[in-house]
């Protein structure tokens, strides 16, 4: 079945290249390779694929710092942030925070997966069915999308969400949503952007792994930016990323 995906890709020569995303591995896109070379993210020594988990959860770091920065004033140290989903990069991101002193508390449909990143990490679990309802400071939606809808804003104790999964908004309505709510959302495709940005540095011939990890960082200052004029401007940070996204495609056009 990878392999057919492989030459289909191959068969519009060029046009669309793609990588890893939900419910798939660096594995099952070295299998992906064998038919075709348009693939993102292909260490250009090596040979080899690489994860794009690091680098997305190294961003989804930054950026929420740089939120947390923006909305409590201050760090992610002792902030309770709740992580739905302990994937590639929820996982990472749980060790990040935790070592920035931050309390974690972790959901997964695999409560087992859940429980054991928990004991290794020195977090908490949260069962899936209260996943909205728990207080915490931060919700980080690091799993499927369209968590964030009619039925689970309602629910939510929280100031802040920011988290990797793509799509996390069911509608566009919904940021509005939230922001009537005066919970403060980062904007998936920008906070979860690090590890496409991965690649289009490999793909500019960037080799240095610890170099490009540091400029995961910029999500972070991305991130500021758009919270200072969504609030300035009393809208929700989607209408701000939205701005900006338009102002790029012009520059470009």
């Amino acid at each position: 079945f990878l392999e057919r995906y492989g030459r289909l890709i191959d068969s519009l020569g060029g046009i669309f290249s793609t990588g890893e995303d939900l419910g798939t591995t660096p594995e099952d896109f070295a299998v992906i390779a064998r038919q075709t070379r348009h693939i993102h993210g292909f260490d250009p020594d090596s040979g080899q694929k690489i994860d794009p988990g690091p680098f997305t959860a190294r961003g989804v770091f930054a950026g929420m710092r740089a939120a947390a920065e923006e909305v409590f004033g201050g760090g992610l140290a002792d902030r309770v942030v709740l992580i739905q989903g302990v994937g590639h990069v929820g996982r990472r991101l749980a060790e990040m925070l935790r070592r920035e002193g931050a309390r974690v508390l972790l959901c997964d449909i695999d409560e087992e997966l859940a429980r054991r990143v928990a004991e290794e990490i020195g977090g908490e679990t949260v069962r899936a069915d209260r996943v909205y309802d728990t207080p915490c400071d931060i919700y980080s939606p690091c799993a499927i999308g369209s968590t964030l809808n009619e039925e689970t804003i309602p629910r939510l104790s929280c100031r802040l969400v920011a988290g990797s999964a793509n799509n996390q908004l069911a509608t566009e309505a919904d940021a509005d949503r939230l922001h009537r709510r005066e919970i403060v959302y980062a904007p998936d495709f920008v906070i979860n952007g690090g590890g496409a940005m991965a690649f289009g540095l490999l793909a500019n011939g960037e080799t240095d792994t610890a170099a490009i990890l540091q400029r995961m960082d910029d999500v972070g200052s991305t991130i500021g930016e758009i919270f200072r004029e969504a609030s300035a401007n009393d809208e929700s940070p989607l209408d701000a990323a939205n701005r900006r996204v338009r102002r790029v495609l012009e520059r470009g056009a």
